[in-house]
């Protein structure tokens, strides 16, 4: 398709990221029929929703700051603000540079070149990754930002379609995409760096093969694609289904799951509780005290929204980092994401564990060992909250 003048046809912006997260592939077929430009796509799409994962930091780093291994920075405003900006433009030039790559390879991949479609690919296969960012806002839900996986499965569908990929020829032209959309990631952090203090992750040893490592998120088995797309489409149309039908967004009251948390856990008591609802959700935390040391038990009910958790334990995400003293991994157990993290020297730590694709449970803070905040997370009960999700 030509670089023409848009016209009423294609939908708002509302409505693509909506048909482009529930139905990939019926989306895709109109996205290649339609009539647009690169300015009309990068104006009236990507640089709308590349700015949610930027401006979500910004607020997040000013409301709660940073914290891990008994650490807590809150960057200033200046700062955080051109680290905002910086990380705003640069994603926006990866994009375009990403687009030209796929236009490029096409024909190696037994594709055409076609720079609208290239561009097509790259703004709306980034949908999840940029819709995923609204989870920085709250650093407890930060690992849901691995959500943007979704983004690859988007890749995978759109690639071949609108370049006109053979489907032998889909999975190996995704691949090498993917590499490079690392490779521009990274070299854009770098550039990045001086604006906004911020030094880009080292790529480590990405390889081309069933998992790939990925700098920032962990390995993802990419043999899981198509399962995992399965999977998130079947979440997002429970949560369309949901919106149609007036069912209620927040299934337990801010009450309700204040209730869960108990007078003591172990040799800790507790000092303060509270609770607040949320936009397609509630909340719940307390805090307890044992001598010198301190936790926080935090409660997360994300309603229909929490079906989308499955996404990161479909894709087998893991991911481990060591320190000389101290660890933070991520992996999937019996099908849900779990976060550790643990310094022995500051004696600081977290543990936080999805539940039944809906519930976030967590425990952080000052304690004995790791096992001090796992029990914390026992006595609240999975169990219990996985039966309250039916």
């Amino acid at each position: 398709m030509t670089d023409m003048n848009p016209v009423s046809t294609p939908p708002g912006l509302i409505d693509r990221a909506k048909s482009i997260l529930i139905k990939p592939k019926s989306e895709w077929e109109v996205i290649d029929a339609e009539p647009a430009s690169v300015g009309s796509i990068f104006i009236g799409y990507a640089m709308i929703l590349a700015a949610i994962p930027p401006l979500a930091g910004l607020i997040g780093s000013q409301m709660f700051g940073y914290g891990a291994f008994g650490i807590s920075f809150r960057p200033s405003l200046v700062g955080a603000a051109g680290s905002a900006i910086a990380q705003y433009v640069f994603s926006l030039i990866g994009l375009f540079a990403l687009a030209w790559l796929i236009n490029m390879l096409a024909p190696r991949f037994g594709g055409q070149k076609d720079m609208v479609k290239a561009v097509k690919v790259a703004a709306y296969s980034a949908t999840a990754s940029w819709l995923a960012g609204i989870f920085l806002l709250l650093p407890m839900l930060g690992i849901l930002s691995i959500l943007g996986l979704y983004s690859l499965y988007l890749l995978y569908l759109g690639l071949p379609r609108l370049m006109r990929a053979p489907a032998d020829k889909a999975m190996p032209y995704t691949v090498v995409t993917i590499v490079a959309a690392i490779l521009l990631s990274l070299l854009a952090g770098a550039v990045a760096a001086p604006f906004s203090r911020l030094a880009a992750p080292s790529l480590g040893d990405s390889t081309v093969n069933g998992q790939m490592t990925i700098p920032g998120v962990g390995t993802v088995d990419l043999g899981k694609l198509d399962a995992a797309g399965k999977k998130m489409e079947e979440a997002a149309r429970k949560m369309e289904d949901a919106a149609k039908t007036g069912a209620p967004a927040v299934a337990l009251s801010p009450s309700a799951l204040q209730a869960l948390l108990p007078d003591r856990i172990g040799r800790f008591e507790r000092t303060e509780i509270e609770s607040a609802g949320m936009a397609g959700g509630a909340q719940a935390s307390a805090r307890y005290r044992a001598g010198d040391d301190e936790m926080k038990v935090e409660i997360i009910d994300m309603a229909a929204m929490g079906a989308m958790t499955g996404i990161g334990a479909a894709f087998n995400v893991q991911s481990n980092r060591e320190t000389a003293t101290g660890y933070e991994r991520t992996q999937t157990v019996d099908g849900q994401l779990v976060n550790e993290s643990w310094d022995k020297e500051s004696r600081d730590g977290k543990y936080a564990t999805s539940i039944a694709n809906r519930f976030m449970l967590s425990a952080s803070g000052t304690v004995a060992n790791i096992d001090e905040l796992k029990s914390a997370v026992q006595t609240i009960g999975p169990e219990k909250l996985a039966a309250l999700a039916q």
